[in-house]
């Protein structure tokens, strides 16, 4: 009993001591959440009232409204760059700063050694270099207004009361703005939009060594019979020649499962669309655009919404309303009252690689295209390391561009961002244009990565060409490596005249549309484009459709065919499918009659309760495997990361011609009825095989939005929530106008008028702000989650700081 006493009373002292204990680490985490909780707040912007600005001619003011959109006025154009820097630093300033990084190699600084293999493979274009010889040659006013800017942005920074919570994090402090790195900005927009080429070029040479001509030609049609190319010239009818002899790579069993694994879909992740449609065809008799660029998402959003006005050399204001990059001083897309503008990617023709061969004696030297051995420059760059030991990195230069390595193979990349000129401000003076014509000289001159540009103007007129560089020619307008020979006599690359650009302006149906497929039927008009990985098409034929379903539309109806997830370029899989499963094949098996239930009941759609397309998608994902599985393994011993879908962004029609005419049944497999029930049964044991239901298989369980801060995968599991949006199932996929994937999509959509932009629609992914205590930080982003119609314009001002000299 004594024994027992003693136990109890030890107990009590143990539990008074844990007691205290939790009592004191309670006391420490809430202190410590309540310095975290401080210091967060401490990096947030001053909204209100007024604070001194260095340099400005006259007051400037940024308003906000209630979802932190933010408009800036002042009384002329660099004030107006000054104070676009300080609310993009004040909002956006890491984002700017991994922009510049990214183009720069620079990102091992800022993160460490986990960066290096990013930073040594952007280093190779020495953009920094680059921006640096381009700030000489600028024209004063862009010069001026990029130093505005970057005082702007380093007031902006300096006016935190601590630096932004991501420096904290990683223990540094941030480094000012130059204005060369508003260059270096429009440089990452080059890696993001055209850098994809490269792996096309070496994934096409890959292919050309393994597989004779006729099949080449097969796998790389250069036309598909979804284009809608904008001047009306219809596709070819003629099927695609299939070779008469089976490939030996189809002797690689197909896999028993499909695939569930992020697909390289073609181009249309990443890409873009936008139309419009003249006067003559809407419900109130003025012009209309609309445009939603597909681009990887994020917290922040690749673009913040601005609003610029100043005074009009009219004698009234003129306001500019739209999108802006953190970095820019610049609406890249939007509105200025007489012209409205959008943006898709081109896809064209803008990398070469030429094939070297090296000294194995002296990797300095090269085989020329004479035949001589020549030596390449040598320029020594210096990548800083956080926490470890800089890094010495040698780029070695020749005639046609910087030397790259891939696998065996060592190209030189003859690449359009390369030119002087390829990055500048020109885009700055769509604000000022008055209509169509004057818009398309400004986009055609500009220096942005090669975009198709369509444009609205008050008169009601409409008009589709390219903005940005523009080369003469390429090396091979097929997109595959070239020798050093046949690079000398396709001589320098040059940018083209803006009279050279290919346009279509007032076309006779009063619609155009671009959607990163092939722009023209015209093959000689075309060329000049080329293709590097353009669109199989079917989204851009969905868009005409829409456009043409009725004689008249308004802002509703064009928001309408930006939400449209029907997917009719799956219909022909879907028949297959269900022709496969004939009585006989069903008899006895009863998860195939499963599916096909869930097939035929399915409405036709990429919605989020769409058990039927995600089955028909994966069937179409099993014969892709089946039939280009072992040849995606070839190609990746010649130049790793590569796969058929790299070499061609028109594998559909290539499938859906093996697929009519019942070709390359796999060694083993007794017919074509074998072969189609073998890939539905993959799809069967893909989702059965835990004991799961096929109809619990839905659309949007697999397609959940991931949209989060790049520190949420480096941040414990309780605080990712603060930093994601949350998990929503979206509808809409690949090849149908809305784009989406878990994260990448429409990083934002607008429909306007120029000059009724009360009427327009904007939505954007996340919020205005990067700071994840901001109220800002995803205001909006849930109407643009339903594709909810909210307002261009930003609304009634909450708050409104003052910049006063």
């Amino acid at each position: 009993m004594v024994v027992e006493l003693q136990a109890d009373r030890s107990l009590g002292a143990i539990g008074r001591v844990v007691k205290w204990s939790l009592a004191v680490v309670v006391v420490v985490a809430l202190l410590g959440a309540g310095g975290i909780w401080l210091w967060l707040r401490s990096s947030l912007p001053q909204l209100d009232d007024a604070v001194s600005a260095t340099g400005l001619r006259a007051p400037a003011t940024i308003a906000r409204d209630g979802q932190g959109s933010v408009t800036i006025r002042a009384v002329n154009r660099n004030d107006l760059a000054y104070a676009t820097g300080y609310a993009h630093a004040q909002d956006r300033y890491f984002q700017m700063d991994l922009l510049r990084r990214v183009a720069a190699g620079e990102l091992s600084e800022l993160i460490g050694v986990a960066a290096l293999p990013t930073d040594t493979r952007n280093r190779i274009h020495r953009f920094r270099a680059r921006a640096e010889a381009q700030l000489s040659v600028l024209p004063e006013d862009q010069l001026e207004l990029m130093q505005r800017y970057a005082d702007g942005a380093n007031a902006g920074l300096q006016a935190l009361g601590t630096s932004p919570p991501e420096y904290g994090i990683l223990h540094l402090k941030p480094r000012p703005w130059s204005p060369a790195d508003t260059l270096l900005v429009i440089d990452a927009m080059y890696f993001d939009l055209q850098a994809g080429e490269l792996r096309r070029v070496m994934a096409r040479g890959a292919l050309r060594e393994l597989v004779s001509a006729d099949m080449l030609a097969f796998l790389t049609p250069r036309e598909s019979h979804w284009d809608a190319p904008l001047d009306g010239r219809r596709p070819p009818s003629a099927p695609l020649m299939i070779p008469s002899s089976p490939p030996d790579w189809l002797g690689t069993p197909a896999p028993a499962v499909v695939s569930l694994a992020p697909l390289e879909e073609d181009s249309s992740f990443i890409g873009s669309n936008a139309w419009a449609v003249d006067a003559r065809h809407t419900k109130d008799g003025h012009a209309l655009i609309a445009n939603d660029m597909h681009l990887d998402l994020s917290l922040p959003n690749t673009w913040y919404r601005l609003t610029l006005e100043f005074p009009d050399t009219l004698g009234g204001v003129r306001r500019i309303s739209g999108v802006s990059l953190p970095g820019a001083p610049v609406v890249v897309a939007g509105s200025n009252g007489d012209v409205a503008w959008g943006f898709t990617n081109s896809f064209g023709h803008f990398i070469d690689l030429v094939q070297l061969e090296i000294d194995p004696n002296n990797q300095f030297r090269y085989r020329g295209a004479d035949g001589q051995w020549e030596m390449a420059t040598e320029h020594v760059e210096t990548i800083a390391v956080k926490g470890g030991r800089e890094e010495r990195m040698v780029v070695r230069d020749t005639p046609w561009g910087p030397m790259m390595r891939s696998g065996k193979n060592t190209f030189a990349v003859r690449w359009v961002a390369h030119l002087p000129g390829s990055a500048d401000l020109g885009l700055q003076r769509m604000e000022m244009t008055r209509n169509l014509r004057e818009a398309l000289t400004v986009a055609k001159n500009a220096g942005v990565p090669t975009q198709n540009i369509v444009v609205a103007d008050k008169n009601g007129h409409i008009g589709w060409s390219l903005a940005g560089p523009l080369p003469v020619s390429m090396l091979d307008p097929d997109g595959f490596p070239v020798t050093p020979a046949q690079a000398r006599a396709g001589g320098t690359l040059q940018r083209a005249p803006a009279r050279a650009y290919p346009e279509i302006v007032n076309p006779v149906s009063g619609r155009l549309w671009t959607a990163n497929s092939r722009q023209l039927g015209d093959p000689d008009r075309q060329a000049m484009i080329g293709d590097g990985g353009a669109d199989m098409g079917a989204r851009s034929t969905q868009i005409r459709d829409g456009l043409y379903a009725k004689d008249r539309v308004d802002e509703q109806d064009m928001l309408a065919i930006q939400l449209d997830y029907r997917a009719p370029w799956i219909a022909f899989w879907r028949e297959l499918a269900v022709k496969s499963l004939s009585a006989e094949a069903l008899a006895g098996h009863p998860q195939r009659a499963e599916f096909k239930r869930l097939v035929d009941a399915w409405d036709g759609t990429a919605g989020v309760d769409a058990v039927g397309y995600r089955l028909v998608k994966d069937f179409y994902q099993g014969l892709y495997q089946a039939w280009f599985g072992g040849l995606n393994t070839r190609l990746s011993a010649i130049a790793p990361g590569v796969s058929m879908r790299s070499a061609s962004s028109r594998m559909e029609p290539v499938m859906h011609a093996l697929a009519v005419q019942r070709a390359w049944i796999p060694p083993g497999t007794k017919d074509w009825e074998a072969f189609m029930l073998s890939r539905i049964d993959a799809v069967v044991a893909t989702y059965t095989q835990g004991g799961e239901r096929l109809q619990d298989a839905t659309w949007g369980e697999r397609n959940r939005l991931a949209l989060e801060h790049p520190f949420a995968r480096l941040m414990p599991s309780i605080v990712v929530p603060w930093l994601s949006a949350p998990a929503d199932p979206l509808p809409g996929d690949v090849h149908m106008p809305r784009v989406q994937s878990p994260n990448k999509g429409a990083s934002e959509r607008f429909v306007v008028s120029p000059g009724r932009e009360t009427q327009g629609i904007m939505e954007m992914p996340g919020g205005a702000s990067g700071h994840l205590m901001s109220p800002f930080f995803l205001a909006g982003h849930e109407n643009w989650v339903k594709g909810t119609a909210s307002p261009f314009l930003p609304g009634e001002q909450v708050h409104v700081l003052e910049l006063t000299p």
